[in-house]
């Protein structure tokens, strides 16, 4: 079995540089949550020129949506949505600086060009391991759009927060090479 790779945020050129699709990372550090309504409010902070949220320079972005937390613990369960539904805002968001987005499911072909130009990175977190996922998550507060509940804005501290990259800055994608492998010929 190949071996996890610890990274630290906010992420680099020189860290992006260094990924391929399908290395297996451990990220510690800042991770912000974002969803549909979010994106659209970040973006339209854009056009208004409002203050973001937070810093997009080296910024990643998990698409999820926690569930509330039982006494006692940082976060309820927090797993990855689909990725898809974010690509109308992640070509002004990675033009701004993002550097990494964490979700599930194939991103649309104006992403992944705009992945490759931006120098950024696409990670996969294992959808249906919520529970799981929200063990790695030692901090959680909320940073922008309270009133939008689960899809509020959160900044996470996470600690070996585990992931795959789907898709590198050099075009490579991950599902594109599971299917190759297994093709028939």
């Amino acid at each position: 079995m190949d071996q996890m790779r610890s990274l630290h945020t906010p992420l680099t050129e020189e860290i992006c540089t260094s990924l391929r699709a399908g290395d297996r990372v451990l990220l510690t550090g800042e991770v912000y949550t974002a969803r549909d309504a979010a994106h659209r409010r970040i973006c339209e902070a854009m056009d208004t020129g409002k203050p973001l949220p937070f810093t997009l320079d080296g910024a990643i972005i998990f698409y999820a949506g926690p569930t509330p937390a039982k006494p006692g613990t940082t976060i309820g369960s927090i797993g990855p949505t689909t990725s898809g539904r974010m690509d109308l805002f992640t070509l002004r968001l990675l033009a701004q600086g993002l550097k990494g987005m964490i979700g599930k499911g194939n991103r649309s072909a104006a992403v992944r060009e705009a992945i490759v130009a931006h120098r950024a990175v696409y990670f996969a977190a294992t959808g249906g391991a919520a529970a799981l996922i929200s063990q790695s998550i030692k901090k959680s507060e909320i940073v922008a759009y309270p009133e939008l509940g689960a899809e509020a804005v959160l900044r996470l501290e996470v600690v070996d927060f585990p992931a795959t990259v789907v898709n590198d800055m050099y075009g490579g994608d991950a599902y594109e090479q599971g299917k190759e492998r297994y093709r028939r010929t």
